[in-house]
């Protein structure tokens, strides 16, 4: 356990799938998109916009940290936490971009739904 009082798994303890079922919940991939966009910054905690009660926010920052997606720091009156990047591109390369882009990309449209295919001039 930090000094802090937080604990974080070491690098070599992340496992997969406590990082997917993390990323699981809307709000939490969100934070990690946002993360991901600066991957170098600290956020202060409170600074993320979720429509969730305070204790559900607590909740999300623990999972989040558990499962080895973030490091924080509690500096008196505020909490802040860091994507740890380096840390899961070691341990799973590119998963963090995949679940980012997987994200922000429309899902594959299935041929079916797209209507009537355009008809071929006959010759």
């Amino acid at each position: 356990m930090a000094a802090d009082g937080l604990a974080h798994p070491r690098t070599e303890d992340l496992e997969v799938g406590a990082i997917l079922l993390a990323l699981a919940d809307d709000n939490r991939r969100r934070v990690v998109r946002e993360l991901a966009e600066r991957p170098d910054e600290e956020r202060l905690c409170a600074s993320f916009e979720l429509p969730v009660s305070k204790s559900s926010r607590t909740r999300h920052w623990r999972v989040l940290r558990e499962a080895g997606l973030v490091r924080q720091r509690d500096a008196g009156n505020g909490l802040y936490m860091r994507l740890r990047k380096a840390d899961l591109d070691r341990r799973f390369p590119g998963l963090i971009q995949a679940v980012t882009a997987a994200d922000q990309d429309p899902p594959d449209q299935d041929p079916r739904d797209a209507g009537p295919s355009p008809s071929l001039p006959l010759t």
